[in-house]
């Protein structure tokens, strides 16, 4: 299955925040959008990605001093991107390789969705079980 494919069931709504919102206020789009990582853009460009994860560092590193400061200062930068055309094992091994959650996805230079690791989980579940219920069928046909 490919990046397109589950873009198209899940949809492309992308949640987005700009770099100088507070830590404060990303854990609140966290919260209330009830998703684990927030896209950085600053205009039209993608920044970073900013995670529970980076709020666990930010604590950690800062404390509740944190709270108060931009996202940027503690987001992601190294974003790493997916395309359409790619295949869900592909994302599996770059995810799980590179201890990434989500994926921003990138069309044809523009932001098109974001996949998480969830949704490849929920993917590859969904093609073990077709893969079953073929050979079930196969079975009792022959």
């Amino acid at each position: 299955m490919f990046v397109a494919e589950i873009l198209r069931t899940k949809g492309n709504a992308v949640f987005s925040i700009a770099p100088d919102l507070t830590v404060a206020r990303a854990c609140a789009e966290l919260e209330g959008r009830r998703v684990g990582a927030l896209v950085v853009c600053d205009g039209d460009s993608v920044a970073g990605v900013f995670s529970e994860r980076d709020v666990v560092r930010a604590l950690a590193r800062d404390g509740l001093l944190a709270l108060d400061r931009p996202v940027s200062a503690y987001m992601t930068e190294k974003v790493i991107f997916a395309e359409p055309r790619e295949e869900m094992s592909a994302l599996m091994t770059r995810m799980t390789d590179r201890r990434i959650r989500h994926l921003p996805v990138i069309a044809e230079g523009r932001l098109a969705g974001v996949i998480s690791i969830g949704d490849v989980v929920k993917c590859q579940i969904a093609e073990h079980a077709r893969e079953a219920e073929s050979l079930k069928t196969y079975i009792a046909a022959g």
